[in-house]
């Protein structure tokens, strides 16, 4: 990373996991901040990232005089990158935003630093982040796909409870308490206990366009794959599960390409890539757990292997902290990216 001289002032609008990390993360990596300004619903004095904090209420003059405003992610039409993203390009503002609600919209890149920087030279202020198992699956396939060609992409996430944000992993820890206790305990945000179950359902049902069946998520992997890699075409399925994890979402991608490409290559390619950390030992019991990746920053890789019954492909695992590489960090990646290329 090589940033410029300048300081900047920037706003972090969301006071959740997300928006706690993306403080943390600007402060860990030095980012050359002349001011930081959190904003959330409502005014408040918070402990963020180990320090106590004031946060001011989210309003269009909460923006004024800031060069970069990240967004964590309140999604909708109440959510405040729908009320203030593009407000704030207007007053200025260079807007990353971690929510899906511009993530499809044809004026706005869509970018994985490590995969598809150059797509940020055609952005009009306003850069989205990717879902977060989408990040994790395509920072993966980037350097196979350069090499060999993706021709069709399966996967099967096991995504964490952290995924639904403070909720989620106060549902599961409510659930563990209560069975330790001999009782029972609430569902939480989640259709069923969570607890000892596995959930084949993350976000809303799709019941209509071309995704009958699909819940949103699904459809996020399908259709950000396809933006990210810049082929509409490519054939992506995905089934999401919701497990009793707290931090950081797994992935068994099967992965066919339309050339030829063997295990070493593969291992050898993911090794050079930035962002990925190959764990690829299954002899001695060595392949990526998401309980060591949460807290890091890399993408991992392991278990790499032919499939036996298709031509040119490969299976294999991949584990990253969904909230920091899955969203904070990548946002804060794009920021870094943006100042780099001399777009802010």
């Amino acid at each position: 990373m090589k940033l410029s001289e300048k300081n900047y002032k920037v706003g972090v609008v969301g006071a959740g996991l997300v928006g706690e990390e993306l403080v943390r993360i600007l402060e860990e990596r030095n980012f050359p901040m002349l001011e930081l300004r959190v904003m959330a619903t409502s005014c408040r004095e918070q402990e963020i990232a180990g320090k106590k904090r004031k946060v001011i209420e989210t309003c269009r003059s909460a923006f004024e005089g800031l060069d970069i405003a990240l967004f964590a992610g309140t999604e909708g039409d109440s959510g405040a990158a729908q009320l203030y993203g593009w407000q704030a390009v207007e007053d200025g503002v260079f807007v990353v935003d971690n929510g899906s609600d511009f993530r499809m919209d044809s004026r706005v890149p869509l970018v994985i630093p490590e995969v598809n920087a150059e797509a940020m030279s055609n952005h009009e202020g306003f850069i989205a982040n990717p879902n977060c198992s989408t990040i994790q699956m395509v920072a993966a396939l980037a350097p196979l796909h350069r090499h060999a060609g993706i021709k069709r992409v399966v996967v099967s996430t096991y995504q964490s409870v952290s995924g639904t944000g403070r909720s989620g992993i106060r549902a599961l820890a409510d659930q563990r308490n209560a069975l330790a206790k001999g009782s029972t305990a609430d569902a939480g945000p989640y259709p069923y206990q969570i607890l000892n179950n596995c959930l084949p359902e993350i976000g809303s049902l799709k019941s209509q366009d071309n995704y009958p069946g699909y819940f949103s998520e699904e459809v996020k992997m399908i259709d950000e794959t396809r933006k990210i890699l810049d082929d509409p075409e490519l054939p992506v399925t995905a089934t999401c599960v919701r497990v009793p994890v707290d931090m950081s979402h797994s992935e068994a991608i099967n992965v066919e390409f339309e050339n030829q490409i063997d295990v070493k290559t593969a291992r050898e390619l993911l090794s050079r890539s930035e962002g990925i950390e190959v764990r690829d030992e299954p002899e001695n019991s060595k392949y990526p757990l998401p309980s060591d990746a949460a807290g890091t920053d890399a993408v991992y890789v392991g278990r790499i292997r032919l499939d036996p019954s298709r031509p040119n492909t490969l299976d294999f695992w991949c584990v990253s902290d969904n909230i920091r590489k899955g969203a904070a960090l990548n946002t804060v990646q794009i920021a870094e990216k943006a100042i780099d290329l001399g777009l802010i």
